[in-house]
């Protein structure tokens, strides 16, 4: 498989390349009354309307109050494209699925339930994000969102 990586409060992930529509860098987002926090708001992205999803607020990480701004990591759902907010972008890699584990089970069953599973590499892990439940977990469709 391959992998586009990215990192969420010095966690490695990576999500299926064929997922990726695109990368852009931190967009003006419009807010979303009464929407859930973490979904940060909208974007335009050419003419479409995005919705964007905190995956630092997804996981229950703190928000980043240094740095740089999020990354944009749009990726393709069954309801259209949805933006997910990252920390950094990585690298692509080439993984064999056959050494893929089972995500540990001391995750919290929240977050065990967004991962795939993980890849053990050099000095850290790899965890493989689940989109599509990534995306189930603000609890509301994209279409929702955005009407």
């Amino acid at each position: 498989m391959i992998y586009c990586t990215f990192f969420v409060a010095d966690m490695m992930f990576g999500v299926d390349v064929r997922e990726v529509q695109e990368v852009n860098r931190f967009q003006t987002m419009t807010h979303v009354p009464l929407a859930p926090s973490v979904i940060r708001g909208l974007i335009n992205l050419r003419g479409q309307v995005v919705t964007a999803i905190d995956l630092r607020r997804t996981l229950g990480f703190a928000d980043g109050a240094d740095g740089p701004p999020p990354v944009n990591l749009v990726v393709t759902t069954d309801d259209g494209p949805v933006s997910l907010l990252v920390d950094q972008i990585g690298d692509v890699m080439h993984l064999d699925p056959a050494i893929m584990e089972a995500p540990p089970h001391q995750l919290d069953p929240k977050i065990r339930r967004l991962i795939r599973g993980i890849y053990k590499l050099q000095g850290r892990l790899m965890m493989i994000l689940h989109t599509p439940h990534a995306v189930e977990s603000i609890g509301i469709s994209k279409s929702e969102a955005t009407s």
